[in-house]
């Protein structure tokens, strides 16, 4: 299609703001139209599609293909004007963009929408509200819960490492637009949040000593820390509540190593049994990768999932717009879902999920007591052991157990994706688990839990839990992991404290996965109270962890119980394929 460009579009919102859009649009006739709408400047190359690596279908590639495509900076960002709220405008600005384009006289009527991360947040904002001409949505990285989906952990920890991140990203975008514009000429306030963040503790105190007064940029880091708890403030932002509105169908993209993995496979299952109608909920369709937030290359230092690790995004986005811009069917039966399984390094198709003919099957601990480190004596174990035992750990918020690898932002290696863990398990303070060598294959594909019966000395202090593929080589890759926050163990909005030295069941959510344990190699549990700066750390007080400095902090005893009438035990889908 031969298509005219043009740059820094405006369109009015409801309330007089104006938005501004790169277009390409066809140069004469009507197309239907694929929109992104962002914050983080449309005029960046990443934005295109066109690096190797992106995540995102290729401008070039939807243009070839027919498609008119709009990219328009949200409110307050880059050429929009407006204050930058997260979230907060997205609904009626996506309406009001959908307006203005049924006034162009290139747009046949139709429109689907596309983008990673935020992006995606951006597309929930229309697919939830009534928005005539939408007919497909394609969410990547990106999932519907802005709490447990994103800013917080399903077990109820701070995103620390995303956190201060993206509102250190967001805010030097701001400050950067404020000066380009006139609006300030203070170009110190950049550097002081930088340095800020260096040692955010407390963390309450990080935008006041950098200067950011909290109001419009910034403000929202406030409003998060204020709201640990699963309460109102969080509750109005949850749109998966609202998928039962969805119509259209999604189709979803993501990597067993970004941090969106559980909230987009969960958000897939409610479209799948909840969305508002059956178009949406049989033809809504997922793509998992052994990517992370920001590539699809496979390749990480520690590992490399093979020439195969990447796919043709480009080709599936087209196929899936085809479909429901323009009434082409697919020339083959498409799978609901297309998923890369780790081990045996291949892209499989499946028709669900989670898979049909899962079998959650648990794998008990168990010890003589001294599972402390890769050397000890944990074992994980198919039959409950009928002895009682225990292991113990000292958890000291001074002395954190440093992320090693995982599902998390930034992308930095070493930090995120599957990395050794022998940088790690030989702390004391990680507990770790493991089968024999295996003899025989054993796929694990689905959600993955960890049922354990903890106490401590502390009123409150975390559990996190990480699975992890031992290899013959000694090789120890995470596969994936999750934290719990014990005064979460009832329920995110309704925080309890624990009495000291008294023992509780508990379920750590570890996330999702897709891994063949291969033969020779072994199945391992590791177990500990801290994970960071990927989460914020327990301070072991039970008190309001964002305004305590490291001062405040106490050394926690943790035990994990395991035998006898405390069956403590790792829960894994096992597949049979």
């Amino acid at each position: 299609m031969k298509h005219v460009f043009e740059r820094d579009v405006p369109m009015l919102a409801r309330d007089g703001v104006t938005l501004r859009a790169n277009v390409w649009r066809p140069v004469e006739g009507k197309a239907p139209t694929l929109l992104m709408r962002l914050p983080y400047g449309k005029h960046q190359d990443a934005f295109t599609g066109d690096e190797p690596a992106s995540l995102l279908p290729s401008v070039t590639v939807l243009l070839e293909a027919g498609y008119a495509v709009v990219h328009q900076d949200v409110r307050g960002t880059f050429a929009s004007d407006g204050v930058f709220r997260p979230k907060l405008n997205e609904i009626s600005d996506g309406q009001d963009t959908l307006a203005w384009l049924a006034e162009q006289d290139w747009y046949d009527g139709t429109v689907g929408t596309y983008g990673a991360s935020y992006m995606g947040m951006t597309q929930w904002a229309l697919a939830i509200a009534d928005n005539p001409g939408l007919k497909a949505i394609a969410p990547s990285v990106a999932a519907a819960n802005w709490y447990t989906g994103l800013w917080y952990s399903p077990g109820g920890a701070l995103s620390l490492s995303l956190v201060t991140m993206w509102t250190a990203l967001m805010s030097f975008n701001t400050e950067q637009r404020a000066l380009e514009r006139g609006e300030t000429s203070d170009t110190s306030r950049m550097m002081r949040f930088g340095g800020a963040l260096q040692d955010p503790l407390p963390l309450n105190d990080t935008l006041p000593v950098a200067g950011i007064p909290l109001v419009g940029q910034g403000q929202w880091f406030d409003d998060w820390l204020a709201h640990p708890d699963h309460d109102d403030y969080w509750a109005a932002q949850d749109w998966t509540t609202s998928i039962t509105a969805v119509t259209v169908p999604a189709l979803f993209s993501t990597g067993w190593y970004d941090l969106k993995i559980p909230g987009t496979a969960i958000d897939f299952v409610q479209m799948r049994t909840q969305a508002g109608s059956e178009q949406a909920r049989d033809h809504t369709r997922m793509i998992i990768g052994p990517w992370d937030h920001e590539n699809r290359t496979g390749r990480y230092p520690d590992r490399n999932f093979g020439p195969h690790a990447s796919a043709d995004l480009d080709a599936e986005h087209v196929a899936f717009y085809d479909q429901w811009l323009r009434g082409r069917p697919a020339e083959a039966p498409v799978p609901r879902v297309r998923l890369f399984v780790m081990g045996v390094d291949e892209w499989r198709d499946e028709q669900d999920w989670p898979l049909p003919g899962t079998r959650y099957t648990d794998y008990h601990l168990h010890s003589a007591g001294s599972a402390n480190t890769s050397a000890g004596d944990g074992v994980l174990q198919i039959g409950a052991s009928a002895a009682e035992s225990s292991d113990v750990f000292r958890y000291d918020p001074r002395d954190p157990v440093p992320t090693t690898g995982g599902a998390l932002l930034p992308t930095v290696p070493g930090l995120v994706g599957p990395v050794d863990q022998r940088a790690v398990d030989g702390r004391d303070d990680v507990l770790c688990y493991a089968t024999p060598v295996l003899t025989e294959p054993v796929e694990v594909t689905g959600f993955v839990n960890l049922e354990v019966f903890v106490s401590s000395t502390a009123v409150d202090t975390d559990i996190t839990a990480k699975l992890v593929d031992v290899f013959p080589d000694g090789r120890a890759i995470n596969v994936c992991d999750g934290i719990l926050r014990l005064r979460y163990r009832h329920d995110l909005s309704r925080p309890e404290l624990m009495t000291p030295g008294e023992v509780y069941e508990v379920t750590v959510p570890m996330a999702v996965t897709s891994n063949v344990f291969l033969p020779g190699h072994r199945i391992r549990l590791d177990v500990s109270s801290s994970n960071f700066p990927h989460y914020d750390r327990n301070s072991n007080t039970g008190g309001v962890i964002s305004s305590e400095a490291l001062d405040d902090m106490v050394v926690a005893e943790n035990t994990v119980h395991h035998g006898g009438a405390r069956p403590s035990r790792l829960v894994l889908p096992l597949i049979n394929r």
